[in-house]
């Protein structure tokens, strides 16, 4: 199941975490800048940082659909 897919296991980050911090937002703006903040609720790839493309590939992926 995609909701329960592991994108960051350093911080225990799941597809559900990114797409619930991305709530509210209704387009796709600057990934880098969602990035950002997906970042600062979830503290996804703050850890080894090996996930960073994972994450930004999430958002992309989310805000698209």
């Amino acid at each position: 199941m995609k909701a329960n897919y592991m994108v960051c296991n350093c911080m225990q980050v799941s597809y559900a975490d990114i797409a619930n911090a991305l709530e509210g937002h209704t387009k796709l703006e600057d990934v880098l800048q969602l990035f950002e903040e997906v970042q600062k609720v979830t503290h996804c790839s703050t850890g080894c940082g090996g996930c960073h493309d994972k994450v930004l590939d999430v958002i992309s992926e989310i805000m698209m659909a």
